[in-house]
């Protein structure tokens, strides 16, 4: 790929996008197309190019990243379903893109659309392909431990974790005393930790790899504002998948971490 030749980031809401700009412009530029007016300014901040567009345009996308030269895609950032459904403006290519799909949960969506991209002749790739240093590393990453009760519970939210993810509904469980507390739906991780420490504080929040999902879409992700919210609804433990997540802000997650009490750890 030539050095000039931008990578094409299609960016939802959060930091993580505006992070990985930010770390991404020294080495390559970057196109991103996002879906509002102040993520688009924290994108042109951060140092990418950015086009705003409404979501539902996925024709204009294709199009906007064509005649940019574009080659390689990658997705980053909440698109919050519900929003998405509210507010989608779908042109033709999208109308008939929704009408093809025999599911519409979150990663048959993905699939269709990174499918559709390939056929247009372009690369889809994971962040971490770009920033293989953004992916979990395995073990305890802060001083506290969890404790023997927070290991149990890691290990059966796991194995509760996956069971929902064959049936693509989320990422992310919240536990505690091995009893399922909440579970990610379309609300996204950081309403479903707030409902956790509604229903039952100290819980052990575990986020992985649905199992049927592409590595290259949607992978976990996780960053200071999740410890922020988890400080907030009183969860203990954060257990991502070790390689197979993203971990932004890092240094900034574990002192927060740190200064609340949780403990942040890769599961392997």
């Amino acid at each position: 790929m030539s050095p000039k030749t931008p990578l094409g980031l299609v960016a939802g809401e959060g930091k993580a996008p505006v992070y990985f700009v930010g770390r991404m412009v020294s080495r390559e530029p970057v196109l991103a197309v996002t879906f509002s007016d102040r993520q688009a300014e924290r994108l042109a901040a951060a140092g990418a190019r950015v086009v705003r567009l409404r979501l539902g345009q996925f024709g204009k996308l294709l199009a906007t990243f064509r005649q940019a030269g574009v080659e390689e895609i990658t997705f980053l950032g909440k698109i919050e379903k519900p929003r998405a459904l509210r507010e989608a403006f779908p042109d033709l290519r999208a109308l008939l893109l929704w009408r093809k799909l025999s599911q519409r949960n979150d990663d048959a969506i993905l699939r269709a659309v990174c499918a559709e991209f390939e056929k247009e002749g372009f690369r889809v790739i994971s962040p971490a392909d770009k920033l293989p240093e953004l992916l979990t590393p395995e073990g305890v990453l802060t001083r506290r431990r969890p404790s023997r009760e927070e290991w149990e519970d890691i290990r059966f939210g796991l194995a509760v974790a996956r069971k929902v993810g064959e049936l693509d509904i989320g990422q992310c469980v919240v536990v505690k005393d091995r009893m399922v507390v909440a579970v990610e739906a379309m609300e996204g991780t950081d309403e479903t930790i707030r409902r956790a420490g509604r229903l039952r504080p100290g819980g052990v929040v575990v986020k992985i790899l649905k199992p049927t999902q592409d590595p290259r879409l949607d992978l976990p992700a996780a960053g200071a504002e999740t410890v922020r919210v988890m400080r907030e609804a009183g969860a203990r433990v954060l257990a991502l998948e070790a390689g197979k997540s993203l971990f932004f802000e890092r240094e900034e997650a574990i002192k927060l971490a740190e200064e609340a009490g949780i403990s942040i750890l890769g599961v392997a």
